[in-house]
């Protein structure tokens, strides 16, 4: 997901949004651990296959509860709080893509899961990419939501340049950074005004420390060409995609990666949220599809 400008690269990455809070029963859990840093997860439902959501910046675990109530009647479902965010541990000092990825291998490993199709949203896209890379026997599936539009573009050195000028932006003014590029850029036209509030206060009360941390490891990972770690996944890829901004898929079809593209109109960046039903018919699609 490698956009050309400064400000998409980091809008696509913010990924706050509403999420009805739906009750549903989570099993008693014991606490997993990650290079010293706790990780809080929820698993919910029974079967053999577990759908594993990943949130992206700014988000919690709760933001896919449109998706454990629908999912969690046929298939085991794990949500996570990514350290920094939600109520996962905040002590660690590298929040690179990679050390992300090691934090979904040790639940996933730590929960003794076999056949686990990852879904992640935005930023966690080159996350799951990265974790099902080096997990890839028992992570039999990649779902990408919103992400890897315009894999295969690697940033310019004036994009680089850019990137450290939001950056020291960001670490000056983090609200207002976040309310000015963010709110302009990620929502659709007629995207709930109670949802683009929602989404707002969450990125305004992030740690600012750890939310910057975080999008420069997204960033860092950027640099390199994303299209050589889809070849490397050696699986086929399946996006879920809402067409507010086009996802560039000439890259797939020239290095014959696999993939397949579910576009969700009239929807903004956060299309499991704004348009949970067509969404869930989707990602529906693809399960019966893997």
């Amino acid at each position: 997901m490698k956009d050309k400008t400064l400000f998409r690269l980091i809008l696509l990455l913010l990924i706050c949004s509403f999420a009805a809070q739906g009750h549903f029963n989570s099993y008693p859990k014991f606490q997993i651990w990650n290079q010293g840093v706790r990780i809080n997860y929820s698993v919910y439902g029974k079967g053999d296959t577990t759908l594993f959501f990943v949130h992206g910046w700014c988000l919690n675990k709760t933001y896919w509860s449109n998706q454990v109530g629908f999912f969690s009647k046929r298939y085991r479902v794990v949500t996570i709080d990514l350290p920094g965010f939600g109520s996962s541990g905040k002590n660690r000092k590298d929040w690179s893509t990679a050390v992300y990825a090691s934090d979904i291998n040790t639940v996933i490993n730590q929960l003794h899961l076999k056949k686990v199709i990852l879904i992640g949203h935005s930023m966690a896209g080159d996350i799951a990419l990265m974790a099902a890379i080096k997990n890839p026997v028992k992570i039999i599936g990649l779902v990408g939501v919103d992400n890897f539009k315009n894999s295969g573009h690697i940033l310019t050195s004036q994009e680089i340049k850019s990137n450290a000028a939001a950056i020291n932006e960001m670490r000056r003014n983090f609200k207002k950074v976040a309310y000015q590029y963010f709110g302009q850029s990620l929502f659709y036209k007629t995207t709930n005004p109670i949802v683009r509030k929602r989404i707002l206060n969450d990125v305004a009360r992030t740690d600012s420390i750890i939310a910057i941390k975080s999008l420069e490891g997204a960033l860092n990972q950027m640099k390199y060409d994303e299209s050589r770690s889809l070849l490397a996944l050696k699986k086929k890829l399946y996006l879920i995609n809402s067409d507010y901004i086009a996802t560039d898929t000439s890259v797939f079809v020239s290095k014959r990666i696999p993939y397949q593209l579910f576009s969700i109109h009239a929807s903004g960046h956060f299309p499991m949220i704004e348009k949970p039903t067509e969404f869930n018919l989707r990602l529906l699609q693809i399960l019966k599809s893997i």
